[in-house]
């Protein structure tokens, strides 16, 4: 699961990928006005991008704007979406057949984004809810401060402006929420219990064991050390003064004002225009014309699929029990558990070292950027699923891996195999590592993220475990099943909840007797397709469409057919979404010689 860091609320997001596309590729022809005219356009872009939503800025490591914090006030969100509009009737000037290849798949991408973003515009309602049950506004300011460098005493001060910034930044989410709630908007019970518990966690009694304050204790070293032993103790009033007040006030305004409106099962079908907004939401995450009931019904499939698979499993390793006390075995016995956080960490480091010599067999070329594994915040709670955040676009920072050592008695040996491929390499880490130096490509499309591409691609990295000298036991062979058997499922419950009307109850029994998923874990997951709406069924969907273009390849070549060459392919076009994918696969197939 691919998480950026910079996620104040989910909606900025989606305007931050619409805004922030833009920066002037190397290759640019200037010699063609129509070329001129497109990457003007994507810097422009690029740099109101930056100005509009400097968090994002901040993660893909432009510290212009590290003193600030976004305005989403009514006005400065009327104003970013005028331009959206404006953005895109530019783009639809530009004469497609004056540019090269490159180019009219860049401007493809462009147009495409900033329609996505229009359309979203009508959802006034559904734009507000900026809580979540994994990440949201609540918990956006501490993961900012992990991405904010401190390394000189100027980024100190840059930090404490934005701390300075964050009052009046709570406001207007408030002022927001509120809006949301006067047109029958408001995210339902379960979702804010985390976002209220996720508060309580930063919010320690002594400022410096927050997670917050995290940025002051890795000031660089060559700040004199008088000077920053004054640094800390001004981001220690910043907190007390200016963050916790407001912290504080946002929480007594979810738990008096908004938590008591708020529905206790939240399926988008029972808010006013819903069923619209998770049509709409599906295309978005799929990035392909599926209704919710033709997704719900490829989950099925899937799941029937792969209940199979997992009983041959059970019949191989000779247990006597039905499936369900197969589940209860493999999360009961000790054997199976490491005896602490500390251990897991360092079995998920072990695993990923493990892969990393075994990569040229299945790629033709492999980034350079690092990665890390490294443990997650704990107010993020023990039901959090692991996540991963891509290095920076100017190559500053590495990869991380986030893995929850507060859930080790939650997290079976035989299932880390599978969950590291997919966050780290050849998942998450080998495609965004990849993607970023790309740079003959703009940097929108070094830096954009299609959920369909994104988590399609981890989810078939997993399958590529195999190859990888992953999987050697039964035990590992189901834990990857039992991974691919979650990201089906979530087809049948998020549109069952979202779409067929679902209980959340229903949602969660439908988990458990499917994936045998430990209960806590469930239970924050379901919670998060709440908070989500259609993101749970990029992941399926991706890794679908991939092992479908796979096939056509192979199918198509015989013996010709590199699995090297065909990685490249899909890696080497930065994100894109999956109808585009398959177009520049095709074209890949047929320039292949004979």
């Amino acid at each position: 699961m691919a998480y950026l860091p910079s996620r104040i609320h989910r909606h900025t997001l989606a305007t931050v990928l619409s805004l922030a596309l833009g920066g002037l590729g190397p290759n640019a022809s200037w010699a063609n006005p129509a070329a001129q005219n497109l990457h003007a356009l994507f810097d422009e872009a690029w740099e109101q991008g930056a100005r509009q939503a400097p968090e994002w800025a901040t993660v893909r490591g432009d510290h212009r704007f590290n003193d600030r914090l976004s305005d989403r006030s009514p006005a400065a969100i009327a104003a970013q979406d005028a331009y959206a509009r404006e953005l895109l009737k530019r783009a639809q000037a530009i004469d497609v057949a004056a540019l090269d290849e490159r180019d009219r798949v860049s401007l493809q991408i462009f147009i495409d984004r900033q329609q996505g973003e229009i359309e979203f515009q009508a959802f006034e309602g559904y734009r507000t809810l900026s809580l979540g049950s994994l990440w949201g506004f609540q918990s956006g300011l501490a993961n900012l401060m992990r991405a904010t460098p401190t390394a000189s005493e100027a980024q100190v001060r840059q930090l404490l402006a934005r701390l300075a910034a964050y009052p009046l930044r709570v406001d207007q989410e408030i002022e927001s929420l509120r809006r949301g709630m006067a047109l029958g908007w408001v995210s339902p019970q379960p979702v804010l219990a985390r976002a209220l518990a996720q508060l309580d966690g930063q919010l320690s009694e002594d400022v410096t064991r927050s997670p917050l304050f995290e940025p002051f204790d890795k000031l660089g070293s060559g700040i004199a050390e008088a000077q920053r032993d004054a640094l800390r103790q001004q981001g220690r009033q910043a907190l007390q003064q200016q963050v916790y007040p407001a912290m504080q006030r946002l929480r007594r305004f979810i738990k008096e004002e908004y938590l008591p409106k708020a529905p206790a099962a939240g399926g988008l079908g029972r808010y006013p225009g819903g069923a619209q907004v998770y049509a709409a939401l599906v295309r978005r995450n799929t990035t392909l014309d599926l209704s919710p009931q033709q997704v719900h019904d490829i989950g099925l499939r899937q799941v029937e699929r792969l209940r199979a698979e997992m009983e041959a499993v059970r019949r191989e390793v000779g247990f006597a029990g039905d499936r369900q006390q197969f589940f209860k075995y493999l999360y009961s016995e000790p054997k199976f558990f490491h005896p602490n956080g500390e251990a897991l960490l360092a079995a998920y480091r072990e695993i990923s070292k493990r892969i990393d010599p075994e990569l040229p067999r299945l790629f033709a070329e492999l980034p350079r950027a690092p990665y890390g594994v490294r443990a997650m915040p704990a107010h993020m709670g023990e039901g959090a699923a692991e996540n991963y955040n891509g290095p920076s676009l100017d190559g500053s920072t590495p990869g991380w891996f986030n893995a929850n050592v507060l859930a080790y008695k939650r997290r079976p040996i035989w299932a880390l195999e599978t969950l590291v491929a997919h966050e780290t390499v050849p998942g998450h880490h080998l495609q965004n590592a990849r993607q970023r130096e790309l740079g003959e490509l703009p940097a929108f499309r070094r830096s954009s993220f299609y959920t369909a591409y994104g988590e399609g691609w981890a989810l078939y990295a997993e399958t590529l475990g195999k190859d990888l000298g992953l999987y050697r036991d039964p035990y590992s062979r189901f834990g990857h099943l039992q991974a691919q058997m979650f990201r089906a499922a979530r087809l049948v419950v998020d549109t069952g909840m979202h779409a067929l009307g679902w209980s959340r109850e229903r949602a969660l029994a439908y988990m458990l007797e499917e994936t045998g998923q430990d209960p806590v874990f469930m239970n924050a997951e379901v919670d998060r397709y709440l908070a989500q709406p259609g993101q749970a069924l990029a992941y399926m969907t991706g890794q679908l469409k991939i092992l479908e273009l796979r096939e056509l390849a192979q199918a198509q070549l015989g013996a010709r057919f590199d699995l090297r060459r065909f990685h490249m392919v899909l890696l080497d076009q930065g994100q894109l979404p999956l109808g585009l994918l398959e177009q520049r696969v095709r074209a890949w197939i047929a320039a292949q010689p004979g």
